[in-house]
């Protein structure tokens, strides 16, 4: 079963992400509220994909995406981003985001992104 790691800095959306993730049987492998958090936590648990929010304090989704790259070049991240955040988005990709899910989150579009991700 694939593993995920949810990053987000607002829980309830975390939460949303874990919901659809476990009814589409892939496993949370953490969760992590800053992009700081999500550079130690996918080190320590190495999963399959990375969902990762785009602004959040700390260390944005941006700066994590580029840093989890360096370590391991074969991370596959998708990006969730809020409407309007198109430029980031595009910077997201070109840094090696492998796609991009949009707020508020539909269900069979996450999981298709993921899918579809995971197995390329």
């Amino acid at each position: 079963m694939p593993s995920v790691l949810i990053v987000d800095d607002a829980a309830f959306m975390r939460m949303m992400i874990k919901d659809i993730l476990s009814k589409n049987g892939l496993e949370v492998a953490g969760e992590a509220e800053n992009g700081q958090v999500a550079v130690n936590k996918y080190k320590e648990l190495k999963p399959d994909l990375v969902t990762m929010d785009i602004t959040m304090p700390e260390m944005d989704g941006i700066a994590a995406l580029k840093q989890i790259l360096s370590e391991d070049g074969k991370a596959k991240v998708v990006m969730c981003s809020a409407m309007g955040q198109q430029q980031m988005v595009i910077e997201a990709i070109q840094a090696g985001a492998k796609d991009f899910i949009v707020k508020p989150f539909k269900p069979e579009r996450v999981i298709e992104a993921i899918t579809k991700v995971i197995n390329s």
